[in-house]
């Protein structure tokens, strides 16, 4: 595989599983992916969802960070909109500070939450209006010159935390490429509008200070597992479990239940969110990696390993790195 892997780490809490047993399989994660080759681990921020222990983002990559020595550690990524970019420039300066060298920020500008979760964050309807004008203050904060006169970041300036937009759409292909900032796209659960917003990023691309050239980097989900079968079994669990989170409102379906909102106009919403996912064994999972990669025109794939449990998802790392080749000699956990 000649793109580099990374990984998007849900922080997902499965069935009988507490937010500890979840965290405690992130920090497993982030070793396993360490010692395996791949470039970086993102967690992204998403708020009142009992199925994502993920909502304080920064919290969790500090954590990880300490039980980690090398690999890349971010934001896949921080809501802006949800914050002042002074309080994220001083806590990711904080990050890069502690773990120099290892910190990424990927930002995005929806809300990460429902309508009910915005006012509990006391975010403004109109924040994501200033998406473009906040994220030029953030990277003030961090890079220099500030922004805001008489105010800097502090662990902040000068640390120079790269900054990646992130988007399921072209407003934010437009705004990296304007700003000449890498662009990853959400594609592992936003997929329509891929090939179109990665081709206007690279038309509209202007080169900056952090980026000379475009650099695209696109989700994907993978289940990989030592035979087809099994696999497909825990996609079929993964998409039974996204109705419940999308559909359930406290309430817990049954497979059939489940299998039937699949089945019905309402489920396609969330066959559709899926629509880039890698199933099978090692050999067929990789085939269709190399085959997304074209499709997508990537400069490096982030995983999300969807499986619903921590073991199925730390046998899928292990499995795609084998065969990617960057490891070798992988054995059955």
């Amino acid at each position: 595989m000649t793109v580099p892997f990374s990984i998007l780490d849900l922080a997902t809490i499965g069935k009988d599983q507490t937010a500890a047993e979840s965290l405690a399989g992130s920090v497993a994660m982030a070793q396993l992916a360490e010692a395996l080759g791949y470039r970086r681990v993102w967690y992204a921020e998403h708020h009142n969802m009992s199925a994502i222990a993920s909502s304080a983002t920064s919290v969790l990559i500090a954590h990880i960070a300490a039980h980690t020595k090398n690999i890349r550690l971010g934001a896949g990524g921080v809501m802006l909109p949800n914050h002042s970019p002074l309080t994220i420039a001083e806590q990711f300066g904080t990050l890069e500070t502690l773990h120099p060298g290892r910190i990424d920020l990927g930002l995005g500008r929806a809300p990460g939450s429902d309508q009910n979760t915005m006012r509990a964050l006391r975010r403004d309807p109109l924040a994501a209006d200033s998406f473009p004008q906040d994220v030029l203050e953030l990277q003030g904060y961090l890079t220099g010159p500030t922004r805001i006169q008489g105010v800097e970041a502090t662990p902040g300036k000068g640390t120079d935390v790269p900054l990646y937009i992130l988007g399921s759409s072209l407003f934010g292909a437009r705004l990296a490429a304007q700003l000449g900032l890498p662009y990853a796209f959400a594609s592992h659960f936003a997929p329509n509008a891929l090939q179109d917003a990665v081709a206007l990023y690279r038309r509209e691309f202007k080169p900056s200070a952090q980026l000379e050239t475009p650099y695209v980097i696109a989700g994907v989900n993978v289940i990989a597992a030592d035979t087809t079968a099994e696999a497909q079994e825990m996609f079929q669990a993964t998409k039974r479990a996204r109705v419940g989170l999308f559909f359930g409102n406290g309430r817990v379906f049954t497979d059939d239940e489940a299998d039937m909102i699949l089945d019905s106009p309402q489920g396609q919403h969330v066959l559709t969110m899926m629509k880039y996912s890698a199933v099978g064994t090692s050999e067929a999972v990789l085939e269709y990696l190399e085959g997304f990669a074209s499709h997508a025109d990537a400069d490096e794939l982030i995983i999300a390993h969807q499986s619903t449990g921590t073991e199925g998802r730390l046998r899928s790392v292990e499995l795609v790195a084998a065969a990617a080749g960057l490891v070798t000699n992988v054995t059955a956990r």
